[in-house]
């Protein structure tokens, strides 16, 4: 048997059982992680022991390297014992042993330490062991030892410190608390800089985490110092390395990918980015001998270094980390590039279709492997037909679009997912090749084959519609049908044609409906019959024509009114902006007003531009002066009153009362005098009597007269 294969298996790693494919073969054991991709080997050769155990829940095996390192792997069946047995008996001749753990539950034993494990046990049975490698600080007191361990985001419950007590022993000559804290600290990954970095840089613009930063490379570490935050990335936790061209053709971005990421409270950096320009070069020297250079990384590098700088980082960190730099594939956009400019939630950045997978840059920074998609789906950009959204679903149903493509990028990319054999959610999985031309409906929102998701908001608004309808009988129960009727710019009863038709109704019609009023009507068919003009009136204001919007005329702007004077900050930005772009070749207008006012925060000494700012506002402050002298010196105050009393003179040469409009009682004409409907004359206010017809009326207010409008 030489080949063993098991989909579901469980790797142990800082306390988070991460899930993965494991494959074993006769040069050793294979486990990719299904989450992250990362493909970890194991080496038959450097393999000691394989031990047996139980787990929470099923069984698991623990390799043991001859350098003192453990693997622990979980997902195992019972039935699966023998056949593991054999196949490590068969190819690597080791006896597969089966560990018994101690489930008393005390915490009283003997510290035993294996290579890289920390063993606990308690009646010659372990009771838990911990991997040394997991340790982030070991501090000791007089008789505990206290080890700190490296969290993991991924797990649901991490384990923060565990504390040993240490009996004294005055019979020993060797202190058993320092002894204790030796073996913890010579296996820990414990970060310490220690001699000098293999190479430096100074001042590199990082985009993730933002700032600029001084880098220093160790052989096991690389440090990042800024000006408020200090980084220390283990080269064990680099993930892949990318080389990204930008589209500008002009700077270059370097994409570190870190698993654990690096944290800075409760921010989580997954990703570290430079930008390099192509013209900027370095020269510089390794810390390295050359036996060094020779043995360890296998000559790779040399003694003395020169290129462009974004050349000579990618080729040292390929070798201290020992991983491939990913770079384009044969993808060319429209523009010529490998990017495709595009929006991811609320940054704009780059998209990168690879070999492999595609990768956003830069905000926030987005990397996807093609064996973690499920589909992908064209859609339409905002109903927009000038660009259009790609949108990515994993595995684990989780969707990232990518929005604002321009519509020329769609057949470029269409052909790389056609490729690549992506499943296209909204085109099925056989399609013909598409046309070079943009076509709209090949962009559409949902899938074509799969049905309709239901639109729960759609549902509520028809079932509100169903009750109304219901609660109404059918008659006037829709409001399309009510603002139908009402809005008719040919029917006199309508506001909009009184105020808008070239043959608005004449006064005679309206005199006669008021007639029709006093003359045959009582006070109770008045009551019933004004609330539904008044709710006709109201639904046809609702409906306006856009053709008949009256607009606002701008204010014509007077040339010889002062300018207002500008800031301090911008009379120093005027002066230092042509600075800050020579200082950032490639740098954007709204990043050099965000760089400008970092810099006018720092800035200590701002006397010189206060008093600049000063003797500005002093000249405007003059020539507003002169100005308003100039235009006739009249106030704020007059020109108020002024307008004020030209309306009241337009008030009273007005034209008499458009139809429709309120009348006062004594142009109402009474019940017994309907034939002077030709000529009415105006009646004098009748005195009240307190009388049993009266008293049923309603009360009716006369208006004020002119005298009392004029006051």
């Amino acid at each position: 048997m030489d080949f063993l294969e098991f989909p579901d298996i469980f790797k142990e790693d800082r306390g988070a059982m991460n899930p993965g494919r494991l494959k074993m073969t006769n040069q050793g054991v294979i486990f990719k992680n299904s989450k992250t991709g990362k493909v970890e080997q194991v080496q038959g050769s450097e393999m000691e022991s394989i031990c047996w155990h139980r787990l929470a829940s099923g069984f698991g095996i623990r390799i043991m390297m001859k350098n003192g390192q453990a693997y622990r792997f979980g997902g195992f069946g019972e039935p699966d014992h023998d056949k593991l047995g054999k196949f490590f008996s068969h190819n690597f001749d080791l006896e597969m042993k089966t560990k018994e753990l101690c489930l008393k539950g005390w915490n009283w034993g003997t510290a035993k330490f294996n290579g890289s494990v920390l063993s606990f046990d308690v009646d010659k049975n372990s009771a838990f062991e911990i991997p040394l490698g997991n340790v982030s600080h070991c501090t000791t007191t007089k008789n505990e030892v206290t080890l700190e361990f490296h969290q993991n985001d991924d797990a649901a419950v991490s384990l923060m410190e565990l504390r040993f007590h240490i009996p004294t022993d005055n019979s020993s000559e060797i202190d058993p608390v320092q002894a204790f804290n030796d073996n913890v600290v010579a296996k820990a990954s414990i970060i310490q800089a220690t001699g000098d970095a293999i190479a430096e840089f100074k001042e590199l613009q990082c985009l993730t985490p933002r700032g600029r930063y001084d880098i220093k490379m160790f052989p096991s570490f690389i440090q990042l110092h800024g000006k408020t935050f200090d980084y220390k990335i283990p080269l064990t936790t680099v993930l892949r390395l990318f080389l990204l061209p930008h589209k500008d053709g002009r700077q270059m971005f370097f994409v570190i990918s870190l698993d654990p990421p690096i944290k800075q409270g409760q921010t989580r950096y997954h990703f570290l980015i430079l930008l390099f320009s192509k013209e900027e070069e370095t020269t510089l020297d390794l810390r390295l001998t050359e036996e060094e250079i020779k043995e360890k990384y296998e000559d790779k590098l040399q003694k003395e270094m020169s290129g462009p700088t974004f050349e000579v980082i990618s080729r040292i960190m390929k070798a201290l980390v020992q991983r491939k730099i990913t770079v384009p594939g044969n993808f060319c956009g429209h523009s010529g590039t490998p990017a495709i400019t595009c929006s991811y939630r609320a940054g704009n950045g780059l998209l990168y279709p690879l070999e492999r997978g595609i990768i956003f840059v830069h905000k926030p920074p987005v990397h996807i492997r093609f064996d973690e998609i499920a589909n992908v789906n064209f859609a339409r950009s905002g109903g927009s037909t000038r660009s259009f959204d790609f949108e990515v679903e994993t595995k684990n149903g989780v969707v990232h679009t990518f929005s604002s493509i321009e519509k020329e990028e769609y057949g470029k990319l269409f052909d790389f997912v056609d490729n690549k054999k992506l499943r296209i959610k909204n085109r099925g999985t056989s399609f013909e090749k598409p046309n070079t031309t943009y076509n709209e409906d090949e962009l559409v929102d949902s899938d074509l084959e799969d049905e309709p998701v239901p639109d729960a908001y759609l549902a509520h608004v028809k079932e509100e519609g169903k009750q109304r309808e219901e609660e109404t009988g059918g008659m006037g129960g829709s409001s399309e049908d009510e603002s139908d009727e009402s809005f008719n710019p040919g029917d006199s009863g309508s506001e909009v044609a009184e105020e808008f038709d070239s043959n608005p109704p004449t006064s005679s019609d309206s005199d006669e409906e008021e007639d029709d009023k006093a003359s045959g009507s009582d006070d109770k068919s008045l009551k019933e019959k004004k609330p539904k003009e008044k709710k006709k009136n109201r639904s046809a204001k609702t409906v306006k024509e856009p053709g008949l919007k009256k607009r606002r005329k701008k204010k014509e702007k007077d040339e010889n009114k002062p300018k207002r004077p500008q800031s301090a900050y911008l009379l120093w930005l005027n002066e230092n902006r042509e600075k800050i772009k020579k200082e950032n070749p490639g740098i954007s207008i709204t990043e050099i007003t965000k760089k400008g006012g970092d810099m006018w925060k720092e800035l200590k000494d701002k006397s010189k531009w206060d008093a600049r700012a000063a003797e500005a506002k002093k000249e405007y402050e003059k020539a507003m002066a002169e100005y308003k002298a100039s235009v006739g010196g009249t106030t704020t105050t007059e020109r108020g009153t002024k307008r004020k009393d030209k309306k009241e003179s337009d008030k009273k040469a007005s034209p008499t009362k458009s139809p429709g409009t309120f009348k006062s009682k004594e142009y109402i004409s009474s019940s017994g005098t309907s034939s002077e409907s030709d000529d009415e004359k105006p009646l004098k206010p009748r005195k009240k009597k307190k009388s049993e017809d009266e008293a049923s009326e309603p009360a009716e207010s006369t208006p004020p007269s002119s005298e009392e409008n004029s006051e």
